[in-house]
């Protein structure tokens, strides 16, 4: 781990320099955001003036005290034709293979890192990956409280060669938007498993939120233990009974599989640790043109679902603040199902997963120009890591296509609209946005749960009355108050649109959250 920080600190904090150098993310073979101004920034001698040519353009900048200058070049329109960028300074660079067309970050957790060779269709997709028009490349996990100037990376012709390790859900974004709209698609993987939303945030943005006040409290007192004396001595006495018990299991022929203890800078160098993704990760990627993000994420920050409504619509504000290219789109996965089905209705509805669901949901209405993909229907319940990412990013291609691109698309899920009370019946409006509802699998609507005013959840009877209306009823509750569809870590559930987008989970109360802070 020490290792690794020392090899990026000597990337990331760029020293004075004595001739031209580049940033990771602007070389050979990237993409350029179409129809915008695009910044390309670098570092040389103080002083020095830099000039930038490319598609007719001549640009000029001047280095700073610290080395570092800039340029914007003008707008330019898609070309899939190869083009090269001259830059002059105290020496000079020439980066070919350019081309200009849509850009994207493709971001979050291990659900967006998990790659193509590890998902449904590996050997096919990996075969058929033939689209030199679309271009990758990744950013290497470094959590840090420095921030960095730039990585280790390099863009990529997307061939069967290179996109066996690169996100399954970026690349199946934008294979989809390539063949739709014709045009060459850069996609920036910074995705890092097991990730909080906190550590891609820059910190004194938090410091500075009283909305975060528990959270940063805890930081710090996190902080004070993983630097004590004392943390270090348990864990090399830890590690010490770990390796006896692993070298007599060896001599005994027993497996074992007792993970080895985490040392405690693990965590202060990790991905919870807030602003260590973003000073490490993200930052040397800010102010790179773009068309917008797409992000799946959430599950570590499920237990904490009701901070997560207003950390999430802040991180979203804070990336477009810093990135200074107004509200570019935002996309989001809604958390898949996941864990065992519950037949109890109490037990089913305590669930912290659809509380962060909720929140996803909210966030739609805090912040402009965001989507959310609903994918209720996709996970695997003995698996965090559903194997089916074409369907998922399919569905985040749809948002984009509808809202950026002209194209006419359903792309948003039937979401809650209103519950009235007519006796002992729950009469349940959706919005369903131009469409109807429809049952898949079985005719029977499933799903539903309503309460009395006694708040005891019982599995409810449902079913569809009109194209956006669902009559609920269960025979133990005579006068229901409230009404939950889906509310559960692992949902049976089976209500979609026609077009086959799923209902999104909802309540139609405002009971106190599970995850709301005591």
């Amino acid at each position: 781990m020490i290792s690794r920080l020392l090899l990026f600190s000597l990337v990331g904090c760029i020293p004075l320099q004595a001739e031209l150098k580049l940033p990771s993310i602007i070389g050979d073979h990237m993409v350029l955001q179409q129809k915008q101004t695009n910044p390309i920034w670098g570092w040389d001698k103080p002083g020095t003036e830099v000039e930038v040519s490319f598609a007719g353009q001549k640009k000029k900048g001047k280095a700073g005290a610290d080395g570092r200058w800039t340029v914007k070049l003008d707008p330019v329109p898609a070309n899939a034709k190869p083009a090269s960028i001259s830059i002059q300074g105290t020496s000079v660079r020439e980066l070919k293979d350019v081309l200009v067309g849509e850009v994207w970050i493709c971001s979050g957790q291990s659900n967006m890192q998990w790659n193509v060779g590890s998902s449904w269709d590996a050997d096919l997709e990996i075969a058929t990956a033939k689209y030199p028009q679309i271009r990758l490349i990744s950013v290497p996990q470094v959590g840090t409280q420095e921030p960095q100037q730039d990585f280790r990376g390099e863009w990529k012709p997307c061939s069967p060669e290179t996109v066996g390790g690169f996100s399954a859900v970026g690349y199946f974004y934008g294979q989809v938007l390539h063949r739709v709209l014709d045009v060459p698609v850069g996609l920036i993987n910074n995705a890092w498993g097991g990730s909080a939303a906190e550590a891609w945030v820059r910190r004194d943005v938090l410091e500075k939120d009283p909305r975060f006040s528990l959270l940063m409290s805890n930081t710090r007192k996190n902080e004070a233990v993983m630097n004590s004396p004392e943390a270090k001595a348990k864990y090399e006495a830890n590690l010490a009974a770990w390796k006896v018990k692993a070298e007599s299991a060896k001599k005994s022929g027993i497996a074992f599989k007792e993970r080895a203890p985490n040392p405690p800078d693990q965590w202060l160098n990790g991905n919870a640790r807030p602003g260590n993704i973003h000073n490490g990760v993200l930052l040397p990627t800010i102010g790179y043109g773009i068309k917008g993000a797409i992000w799946y994420q959430g599950e570590s920050n499920a237990s904490r679902a009701y901070e997560y409504a207003q950390l999430f619509p802040l991180m979203i504000q804070h990336w477009r603040e810093e990135w200074k290219q107004g509200d570019f789109p935002f996309y989001w996965v809604q958390l898949a199902d996941f864990m065992a089905e519950k037949s109890d209705a109490l037990q089913a509805t305590a669930s912290s997963w659809a509380e962060l669901r909720e929140s996803q949901t909210k966030t739609q209405s805090a912040i402009k120009n965001g989507g959310q993909a609903v994918i209720v229907d996709l996970g695997e319940s003995n698996d965090i890591h559903p194997k089916n990412k074409r369907d998922v990013a399919e569905r985040l291609a749809r948002i984009a296509l509808a809202k950026d691109y002209g194209v006419k698309l359903p792309f948003r899920s039937p979401e809650w609209k209103s519950t009235t009370i007519e006796g002992s019946k729950a009469i349940v409006t959706l919005d369903t946005f131009g469409s109807s509802l429809r049952t898949v699998d079985v005719s029977e609507v499933q799903g539903f749960v309503v309460c009395g005013e006694d708040k005891k959840w019982v599995w409810a009877t449902a079913k569809i009355i009109g194209k956006d209306q669902v009559e609920v009823t269960a025979p133990s509750v005579s006068k229901p108050i409230a009404v939950r569809y889906a509310w559960s870590d692992n949902p049976v559930c089976n209500l979609f649109s026609i077009e086959g987008l799923p209902v999104t989970p909802f309540r139609s109360d405002d009971f106190e959250m599970l995850t709301k802070p005591k």
